[in-house]
């Protein structure tokens, strides 16, 4: 997969399909978008392209941290192999005064010679929003692409978003968030050196510290699943500041792997949340914590039989 940053720097002449949006947590619903652009790369040969409008630079303008759903290197990473281009486009003060025809006349089909459009029904776009899908269906046959308008995928009575997922993960809610992405909410990180007070306490532990632009769910403990070395494992881990132990308030992602004991440090690895167990708690003392903990263990591993069985 080619990944750029500047669409301005795509050079091919090839027709494309392309898909639109933020793609903050690549949903169901965005997954239906780009099926389509797959569809079109394997009738026609077209190049399959997801365009995302990276609002950081808009948050950082407002002086505001924007937190997502995932990451830009994990949404490249969740894209890599399913589409031939990810353009990663800035939403910066240039981005965001192009006139909407004018993004349709020179980026869409100027740069990426579009003949495939894809976008869902409340897709906008252009300075102050001008653009929407009424305007590029009237604009297709004069710049000759086929526009296709996706419905939004459904989750009870509401329309999956990024913005009904992120109330939801707010919640806790982590099923409802993994049924909605279709895949289980994840974290990325490097694990770092800790304390070892786990591996004191007969329960070593992993420590990993997410991106601060990483939207994360109430401080708590989770049943998890963490990819190590190309391996799956399950363990129970707590998200949240450990208050019983250390003063820091720093937020970190700590992990009990009910099947490793290598040593991982300095390696990456991914963390996925399959349930919320309860909340994060100081303890009275450690002992009363290693108390707490063992029976947290306890209640993940009969978790992931049965979770194994379903």
């Amino acid at each position: 997969m080619d990944y750029i940053k500047e669409f301005e720097s795509y050079v091919s002449e090839a027709p494309s399909a392309i898909t639109l949006g933020k793609f903050d947590g690549l949903h169901r619903g965005h997954q239906k978008l780009i099926h389509k652009i797959c569809e079109y790369k394997k009738e026609y040969g077209a190049t399959s392209i997801v365009f995302a409008f990276n609002m950081i630079p808009f948050f950082e303008k407002q002086g505001m941290i924007r937190r997502g759903i995932m990451t830009n290197e994990e949404r490249k990473e969740r894209l890599e192999n399913i589409v031939d281009v990810l353009v990663e486009c800035p939403f910066d003060e240039k981005v965001s005064h192009i006139a909407a025809e004018d993004f349709i006349e020179k980026v869409l089909v100027g740069i990426f010679h579009a003949k495939y459009i894809v976008v869902g029904t409340d897709f906008r776009f252009g300075y102050q929003k001008r653009g929407d899908v009424h305007m590029l269906a009237a604009f297709a046959e004069k710049y000759g692409y086929e526009l296709t308008i996706v419905e939004k995928e459904m989750y009870g009575d509401r329309e999956i978003s990024s913005t009904y997922i992120k109330e939801e993960l707010l919640k806790g809610n982590i099923e409802s968030v993994n049924e909605m992405l279709g895949y289980s909410y994840m974290i990325h990180g490097t694990v770092e050196y800790g304390k070892q007070l786990g591996r004191t306490l007969g329960f070593p532990t992993m420590n990993v510290h997410p991106s601060d632009e990483k939207l994360l769910p109430p401080k708590g403990v989770y049943m998890d699943s963490v990819r190590l070395d190309g391996r799956w494992y399950h363990g129970i881990g707590n998200i949240g500041v450990k208050p019983t132990v250390t003063e820091e308030k720093r937020m970190l992602v700590e992990t009990y792997l009910f099947e490793y004991s290598g040593n991982a440090y300095g390696k990456q690895v991914q963390i996925e949340l399959h349930k919320f167990k309860r909340s994060e708690q100081k303890f009275a003392s450690v002992d009363e914590m290693k108390d707490q903990v063992g029976q947290d263990i306890s209640y993940a591993k009969e978790y992931f039989k049965n979770f194994l069985t379903q």
